[in-house]
Formats: structure tokens, C-alpha cells, sequence
């Protein structure tokens, strides 16, 4: 699926046709995803399907074609009226609304099948004759593949099961029905669990099950509910919990009731899971979870894309102890057991081995050397089951706490688990700002458990006796995972972006500097974790090292896309499978361009501590040398430390103060455009004016430039003489030109709102708690000032003519205002009032 922009209208290509259709809702989450659907996972031909343009049914037998079809299927390439097949309708509408619309269609038509899908639930129709010519419509578990009729729906043999394309759609569809239709269950958690016994069930089937026979997990057409459920039920109770009797409980069982069972079983009973690409059970989970309730524990499941490029990195081999000691649902662990395998089925083959003594070889693989932790139990199962259906090594997985003191571990995982025994580390720690780990018992462990001090002036940290009142858990992690690893092992785990960046976390990059080589670091997109958080993440890679050397080179890369968008729908744009490719290319040291996917950096040369990737983002190190020929590159420090510029930032006066007089309170939304966009509502009082006025008095020409937020950061506009009686708050930096014949206010304002400087901003922004801020790296923007002299006219002249241009704009307007109520002259309150208009 491409994306096209034209006059700000996003295209799309239609999947089928390969049209140019106007990316909606509609379009994008529904009619392209079943259209994929229907041919990858169903088997229909390009040539049966009809997208663009639209079939239309007639309103009668003989009337005028009437009403669009969003996908036709006809049943050969014979796109004729009376060859039509399957309707389906893709309209957001309830599921009520959805089936009245098919039967109207179906009814006016030859169509014999109907689907309702608006991108997050589905409704599949069968039209039924008598023999008395009368027409029923019924349910039906799911549509026939293109080599089936209706009556064989069910009837599976194994070979029969085809690759998913989608199936965190598939799960979403699943959920999505299942919480507004299923009876006794409506939280989220039991209905993963339910989901998940489910699963355990398909996969078992589809392992044990010879390749002609037909599959236990299936609802037929003509099967009743109860029967479904039955057999379902028997493979659960006397199967999968015999077979795995130290992951499931006695007490477990299928609870769900039959109609919502044949529901998800219809769903997936044409998909062979262990084929999918991505990790069935974490996509399950991730999508029945959600944020309500694991986002409160500082769990967030990490994309497949990601796990793969660190286990890439990491390269884990045969023989190497591996441990995740935050596993959730054992994406890194699984991900890791496929690169293992790899290198035993070389291994295999180099030695002549027989497949019964490679698959003893990769059990035994798994059961020596994969460990994971949890504190959550059900995630511990989860993780615990999926090892053991992949390949075993599910003796290897504990639930408890890996933060505790070793001593205070479960005594099977302190018989199995062992402070400095693994060669590789690799984890997804919980993280959030609402989080924290107390006590001294935990605390008093590690040195990132301590308070540290810095020396005034200096970057260098030293940790005290002292124990910190709390600790965020990520923190305790990184020191964790070193204590884990035995000298020289490697460390891949994924962290805030403020850990690298914000001055008040010095501490933690000084702590990394002592006992590690930092071998890697990748800024990863806001996208990442969403729709369950907006946290801005990196990912370390690093070799424990007590004595590491004073200075080596670094890999660095910045992932600007990671395939799927903040909603959580894939997206044709994903960086992350570029990165680790390049991170061996370069260590290899092939010559290559230095771009944001891979480029290294000297440890020396690393400003103030800050080790995000972006803030060294070499696209702009080489934008910046390419105007050294014919620009002055002048840092805002410098212009500060000269005396030419003051930077400063505002107040706040809380909330109370708001809507108290006319006097405007100027915030971070009302700056757009090089002007402000004032909102009365924000007013203050004389009073509260007063009190404020002297120490954050503004001039005419001072620039106001946002600090603080999310995407107005780097936003700014200049202040005219109608705007010099304003209070602005402590988001937004002041910019006053000291020295005006060196340097002119209206250059700068053009120079701040550069490309290049932009980019620099959005570099240097970083998380902190909730917002994105700019802080005091505003001070490192390199401005680029044209030596020449002429060009330099035309900028401040340019900026000059529009600044008070719309200054003359705003004055027209309050001489407008005047002439409603015909006065001449306002009061000072009236003409305060005005002037925010």
C-alpha cells in the first residue's frame, strides 16, 4: 500500500485494481486489508475481485445499477451480473446496520455469500433458497476459500492451512467481538487468557495432526455450536493440559460459551499459526491487554521488527547462555531460540546429523541455555507454553521478581538462574514515570540505587553512601542485566530516551561509561509502542567491561519509521530492518555513507553526556559543512557569550489566574506563524501583571519561541508594539537581540524558522516525564548567517515586510472592531479586549 499526498489529500494504491483511491478510514483499515486478504489468505485471483471501478447492483431485475460494492467476487474472471458471488461491505457501521445493508444487496443480486468488515469486526451471510423458492439468510463461520464450496467450510486437512498475512488484524477482529458480544466475560485480561488456551489449542493441533488429516480445530458450516465447543474442549482438557501439565493448571478450562467459541474458532481455523511472521501469542496479548491494564505495570510489548534487529545485532551462538529477565510473552526469547537453531542446523549439516538428533540437539539447546523471568504470572505461563510448543526450554522460564536480592528468588529459579553466568542479555524492561521500586532490600544492591552527586560545573558523577527514597525500575535494570553477565557479554535492552539525555540522568550514562563498552545506541520512532504509550525510546547495545578504553568509536542510528502508525496499522515505511545490517557493515569497516541508519561516533566527542543517536543525526553535520563555503556558523552560545543575544524563559501563574482580566497570559498554542494567536480566555488582571511585569518584561522585536510540548517545539514569532504588554510562560524561551547593528532581530527570527535550524530543534528535543522539551540544548543550535551581504538585506527586509505587515493586519482589524459600536475611543479594559481579538 502506497501513500500518496496531492493538495493535502492522502492517496492510497487500491490493492487490487492499483487505482489511486483517497486514503480514508474506510479505505485504508478495511476494504485494502480484506482485499489482501481475500487473495493471500483465501486464494481468489486479482481477475475475480472488483474494487475500482465500483460494481454496482441493480435497484430491480430490470432497473438501473444502483448501489456500489466496495469488493465484488465473482466466481471466475467473468465480472458478469449473474457470475457474482460474495458482496462485501466495508461502510463503519454497527454490525445491525451492516447485515440489513447485505441482505438488501444479496437479495437484489446473485450474490450467495455477504461480508460485513469495518476494519475491526466482521459479519459473513449465506443466502439460502427452499424449495419453495423462499429466501433466509444464515451466519456462518467463515467464507469459502476459492478452490471450496460452502458446505466444505471446516473441513480442513492439515495441508489445507495457509500462512496468515494479518493476524493482529485477525486478533483485533477477535477482540473487538468478543467484548461487545460475549456473555460472563468482559474484561480484557480474561479474555486473553481465554484467547490464549485457544491458540495452545490451534497450535497443538496443527503440530500434531499428519498433513491429510483433517484438523480438529475447525467449525463447519452445518456444525452446531455445541458440538464445536465439545470438541474444542476435549483437546484442551485432555491433550494440552497432559501435554503441558507444568503450564496450565487443573483448573483451567474453555469457558467461553459456544457461539463466541465458533466465532474465533471460524476465524482461525483457516490460518496455520506456526507459520505466521509474528509472534502469535505476544500480538494476542498485546492486542486483548491493551494499555488500561498493563500500561498501569510498565509493560509494553515489543514489535517483532525490533526484537529482530537486537537479536541481529547481539549475533547469539550455539553454546552462549541467554536470558530475558523481564520476559513478558517471550518475544526475545523466541526470536533468539530461531538464530540458535540457525547455527545448529549449520552445524547439523556440516556433521551429518539426523533430523531426530538435530531436534534433540536444538531441545537440549533450549533447556540449557534460554532463560526468562516475569513477575507476572500469567505472562510467565504464557511465555513458559510458547517455549514449550516451539522447542521446548519452558523449564527455563520463572515467574518472579528479578529486581529482588538473589537470595530472596523462588528456589527453582535460583537453582536455574545465577548473577554472572550468561553471555548475552537482552530485555524490554517495564518502564514509566508512575512506577517506582522502594525499599533498602532492593535498593541497596546497586549503585544506581544510590543518590550521586555532581560537582558544580562538571560532568562527572560520583555515586554516595546514601540510598535513594525510590528508583525508577528501568534504571535498576541496566545494573541488573551487568550483574547478570559474565565479563564480556553483551547487552541488548530498549530504554527511555531521557535516560541518554536529561542533565539530571548524567549519573546513568557516567555509570555505563565505567562498566560497559558501549557498542551501540538507536533512536527508535515515537511510534513505537503506540497506541498503548507515547514513550520515546532508545536501544543500548553494550559490552560489559569494568576497565572499558578512554575512547573508542560507537555505532549510532536513527529509526525515523518502524512499519506500523501511532494507531497501531501498518505502514509501508520501516527503518528498523536497515539498522542492523549496517551496524556490521560498519563494524566491518566497508566503506559506506554515514546516514541516519548507521554512522559512528567518537566516545570523546560526545557533548555534556547526551548519547541519543539523533542529537548527532550526520544528514545534519553534513547539511551544516556544505554552508561552511559560503555562511558564518554561529552557535546561540556564542551570540550569548558575546553579548549580541539574552535568552530567557517566562513564568507560571497557575491556573487560578486564568480569565481573571484582559491582559494576555501568552501560551505555547497561541504562537503560530511567525505571530500570536491570543486567547482571551488566558487573561490576567492588573494585579497579577504587576507582579510579574519587571522581571519578565518584553520589547518590541524580542522573539518568543516555544520550548516545551510535543510538536510546536521551535515554533516562534516576533512581538510588535500592540504585543509588549503580555506575560508569557515558563514553556516558551525569550530571544532578545542585544547588539541590533551586529546581529537584526528580523535575521534572527529568519534563521530560527530555517530548514536546517528546524531540524537541528527537533534533534535536540528530547522526552522528559511527559513532554518533549528543548532545554538548554537551545544553546548548541548552530545558526547559518550568509556572509554576503545582499542576501542578508533580503532575509531581514523579507521578514521586516511580513512581521509588520500582519502587525498592520491586526490594528486594521481593532479599527474594524470600532465600527460595530460606532466609539471612537475605548476604555482601557475595552481596548485590552479588543486587541485579543
Amino acid at each position: 500500500m502506497v501513500v500518496k499526498t496531492t493538495a493535502d489529500i492522502e492517496y492510497i494504491t487500491d490493492y487490487n485494481s492499483r487505482q489511486q483511491v483517497k486514503a480514508g478510514p474506510e479505505e485504508v483499515e478495511a476494504v485494502q486489508p480484506f482485499s489482501r486478504r481475500l487473495v493471500e489468505d483465501y486464494g481468489y485471483a486479482h481477475d475475480q475481485l472488483q474494487t475500482r471501478p465500483q460494481f454496482r447492483i441493480k435497484s430491480s431485475p430490470s432497473g438501473q445499477e444502483k448501489y456500489p460494492v466496495d469488493i465484488a467476487v465473482f466466481h471466475d474472471a467473468r465480472r458478469t451480473y449473474d457470475n457474482l458471488y460474495i458482496v462485501v461491505e466495508c461502510k463503519r457501521k454497527n454490525r445491525l446496520d451492516g447485515e440489513k445493508q447485505l441482505k438488501l444487496y444479496m437479495g437484489l443480486s446473485s450474490a450467495q455469500i455477504g461480508v460485513w468488515f469495518n476494519g475491526s469486526e466482521h459479519l459473513y451471510l449465506q443466502k439460502v433458497l427452499d424449495s419453495q423458492g423462499n429466501v433466509s439468510y444464515r451466519e456462518i463461520p467463515n467464507i469459502p476459500k476459492a478452490d471450496q464450496r460452502i458446505e466444505d467450510i471446516g473441513r480442513f486437512t492439515r495441508c489445507d492451512l495457509r500462512k496468515p498475512t494479518d493476524l493482529k488484524a485477525v486478533f483485533r477482529d477477535v477482540r473487538n467481538h468478543l467484548a461487545g458480544m460475549t456473555t460472563g466475560i468482559t474484561r480484557d485480561e480474561a479474555l486473553a487468557r481465554e484467547l490464549i488456551n485457544l491458540l495452545f489449542c490451534k497450535i497443538y493441533d496443527e503440530l500434531n495432526t499428519p498433513f491429510e488429516k483433517q484438523v480438529a480445530f475447525r467449525a463447519g458450516v452445518d456444525e452446531p455450536s455445541e458440538h464445536v465447543k465439545t470438541r474444542i474442549a476435549k483437546l484442551f482438557d485432555e491433550q494440552v493440559k497432559r501435554e503441558y501439565s507444568d503450564v496450565f493448571d487443573k483448573g483451567d478450562y474453555i469457558t467461553l460459551d459456544a457461539d463466541s467459541l465458533v466465532y474465533v474458532v471460524g476465524e482461525l481455523q483457516n490460518y496455520c499459526i506456526l507459520d505466521a511472521e509474528r509472534d502469535a501469542i505476544g500480538d494476542a496479548f498485546e492486542v486483548f491487554i491493551g494499555p488500561a491494564l498493563r500500561g498501569s505495570e510498565g509493560q509494553f510489548f515489543t514489535p517483532r521488527n525490533v526484537i529482530r534487529m537486537m537479536i541481529d545485532v547481539l549475533d547469539p551462538a550455539p553454546g552462549e547462555a541467554i536470558i530475558d529477565p523481564a520476559c513478558g510473552s517471550g518475544g526475545f526469547l523466541i526470536v533468539a531460540l530461531e538464530r540458535v537453531w540457525q547455527g545448529i542446523d549449520k552445524l547439523g549439516s556440516e556433521r551429518g546429523w539426523s533430523a531426530e538428533r538435530l531436534a534433540k540437539q536444538k531441545a537440549d539447546y533450549a533447556t540449557k541455555y534460554f532463560r526468562g523471568i516475569d513477575k507476572d504470572s500469567f505472562l510467565a505461563k504464557v511465555t513458559k507454553a510458547y517455549m514449550a510448543i516451539v522447542g521446548d526450554g519452558r523449564g527455563g522460564v520463572f515467574c518472579d521478581n528479578s529486581l529482588k536480592p538473589e537470595s530472596e528468588w523462588d528456589r527453582k529459579t535460583g537453582d536455574k538462574i545465577e548473577l554472572g553466568s550468561f553471555d548475552v542479555v537482552v530485555t524490554n524492561p517495564p518502564f514509566g514515570s508512575k512506577i517506582q521500586v522502594r525499599g533498602d532490600e532492593i535498593l541497596s544492591q546497586f549503585s544506581l540505587g544510590r543518590a550521586w552527586k555532581r560537582e558544580k560545573g562538571s560532568f562527572d558523577w560520583r555515586p554516595l553512601e546514601q540510598l535513594r527514597d525510590q528508583q525508577a525500575p528501568q534504571v535498576l535494570f541496566i545494573e541488573r542485566c551487568l550483574q547478570l553477565l559474565k565479563p564480556g557479554g553483551r547487552l541488548g535492552i530498549i530504554l527511555p530516551e531521557s535516560i541518554f539525555g536529561n542533565p539530571s540522568h548524567g549519573y546513568i550514562v557516567e555509570y555505563l561509561r565505567r562498566h560497559t563498552k558501549i557498542l551501540g545506541l538507536v533512536s527508535m520512532p515515537e511510534e513505537l509502542f503506540q497506541p498503548y504509550t507515547h514513550a520515546k525510546t532508545c536501544v543500548l547495545f553494550a559490552e560489559k567491561n569494568d576497565a572499558p578504553p578512554k575512547d573508542f568509536s560507537m555505532f549510532m542510528g536513527v529509526a525515523k519509521w518502524c512499519g506500523h502508525s501511532s494507531r497501531g496499522n501498518t505502514i509501508p515505511y520501516d527503518d528498523v530492518p536497515k539498522i542492523a545490517p549496517r551496524y556490521f557493515d560498519l563494524k566491518t569497516k566497508r566503506t559506506l555513507p554515514h546516514d541516519r541508519f548507521g554512522f559512528m561516533h567518537r566516545l570523546s566527542s560526545i557533548d555534556n553526556n547526551i548519547l541519543i543517536p539523533k542529537y548527532y543525526d550526520p544528514d545534519i553535520v553534513n547539511e551544516l559543512e556544505a554552508l561552511e563555503g559560503t555562511h558564518d556558523l554561529v552557535t546561540v552560545r556564542d551570540l550569548v557569550d558575546n553579548h549580541a543575544l539574552a535568552v530567557s524563559t517566562g513564568v507560571e501563574i497557575g491556573r487560578l489566574s486564568y480569565g481573571t482580566g484582559v491582559i494576555p497570559f501568552i501560551r505555547t498554542s497561541d504562537i503560530a506563524n511567525w505571530e500570536l494567536k491570543i486567547d482571551p480566555k488566558h487573561g490576567v488582571n492588573e494585579e497579577i501583571y504587576e507582579r510579574y511585569s519587571q522581571k519578565y518584561k518584553v520589547k518590541e522585536h524580542d522573539i518568543l519561541m516555544v520550548r516545551d510540548g510535543t510538536y510546536l517545539i521551535g515554533t516562534s514569532c516576533m512581538l510588535t508594539t500592540v504585543d509588549t504588554k503580555i506575560l508569557f510562560q515558563s514553556h516558551i524561551f525569550r530571544f532578545r537581540v542585544l547588539q541590533p547593528d551586529k546581529l537584526s532581530p528580523f535575521l534572527l527570527l529568519a534563521l530560527l524558522n530555517s530548514p536546517i535550524v528546524k531540524k537541528q530543534i527537533r534533534a535536540k528535543q528530547f522526552t522528559q516525564d511527559i513532554i518533549d522539551t528543548l532545554g538548554n540544548r537551545v544553546f548548541d543550535l548552530v545558526l547559518p548567517i550568509p556572509r554576503d551581504q545582499a542576501t542578508r538585506r533580503s532575509i531581514i527586509e523579507g521578514t521586516q515586510e511580513v512581521v509588520e505587515g500582519r502587525a498592520s493586519l491586526r490594528q486594521k482589524a481593532r479599527q474594524v472592531a470600532l465600527l460595530v459600536a460606532d466609539k471612537g475611543q475605548l476604555s482601557e479594559e475595552e481596548d485590552e479586549l479588543v486587541k485579543t481579538l
